[in-house]
């Protein structure tokens, strides 16, 4: 990673703290880049803490592509209490408790969760119903449906169960869990769903991302550090990082940037980071029909 007061376009891996807004976490790059162009992959609640790519000057154009990548999480999952959030920032609506689960049904619940399924996100989300974000609706009284869209959820593993008791009294199972999963993937939901299939109602009290795609808490930068110490990662090595390779001469490398449209040989599917002569980045290419379209061109 470079390290510069003049930052190149790039990416900036963030631990982002707890009761910051994603939007938060742009405003004060903003400020230590010194730059409006900044934006995000893949937002984060409030609560959550963890890993949080942000995109500086042209590396906002990779941020879309980014945020479709595999995402790790850990967190709590509080058995026996509902909120209205499905996670601890939301009031409680239902207190069934849950003290003495079978572990064999907690399993099958679990196992019932993972895999491609079907999912209806939180109602309270930043999810867009009719042009208008969830939260929105309900903060404004409305009944908010929202349809179920398939996710995957590649693992999703108990490492830990302990009974307690909440805070008014309600017998409470808690459990620490990870999980790896799609983007879109709502771990409220999970939390939700999985009181739900167990009778006890639940939600979720804790959660961390680990790692959005190839990015993790070892290359993720508390905002105080990059106070101190702005470290950006360059654009070219961020997209051979994060996206499948393919090095073109000097004439093809001339075409792509010009958004011509070149055969290919054989690319896995999604996009793909194109480098010419010198590994200089040129374009993140999708290839179809064995043929390369241009999703972005950096040069």
């Amino acid at each position: 990673m470079s390290r510069t007061t003049t930052p190149p376009d790039g990416l900036v891996v963030v631990d982002k703290p707890a009761g910051f807004t994603s939007h938060d976490v742009v405003a004060v790059l903003r400020g230590v880049a010194r730059t409006r162009r900044v934006g995000h992959a893949g937002t984060l609640d409030p609560m959550a803490t963890g890993v949080l790519v942000l995109g500086l000057g042209r590396a906002t154009r990779l941020l879309g592509h980014l945020a479709l990548t595999e995402k790790e999480y850990r967190g709590t999952i509080r058995l026996g209490q509902t909120t209205v959030t499905d996670d601890a920032e939301g009031e409680v609506t239902g207190a069934a408790g849950a003290a003495g689960l079978d572990p064999a049904a907690v399993a099958a619940g679990v196992a019932a969760l993972t895999g491609d399924i079907m999912q209806v996100p939180a109602k309270v989300s930043a999810v867009k119903i009719d042009g208008k974000r969830a939260y929105r609706r309900v903060l404004d009284g409305e009944d908010v449906e929202i349809p179920a869209r398939s996710v995957t959820v590649s693992a999703f593993d108990v490492t830990e169960i302990a009974e307690r008791t909440a805070e008014d009294g309600t017998p409470v199972t808690d459990l620490d869990v990870t999980v790896v999963c799609s983007s879109g993937t709502y771990i409220r939901a999970l939390a939700r769903d999985l009181g739900a299939a167990l009778g006890t109602g639940g939600h979720l009290t804790a959660l961390r991302r680990t790692r959005v795609g190839p990015y993790g808490l070892g290359a993720a930068r508390t905002l105080d550090e990059l106070r101190a110490e702005l470290t950006v990662l360059p654009l070219g090595e961020a997209a051979a990082a994060a996206f499948p390779r393919w090095d073109v001469d000097e004439r093809q490398a001339r075409l792509l940037g010009n958004g011509a449209r070149l055969g290919t040989p054989a690319l896995p599917p999604g996009p793909v980071a194109v480098f010419g002569p010198a590994g200089r980045f040129i374009a993140l290419i999708e290839a179809r029909d064995d043929t390369a379209r241009s999703l972005a061109v950096f040069v």
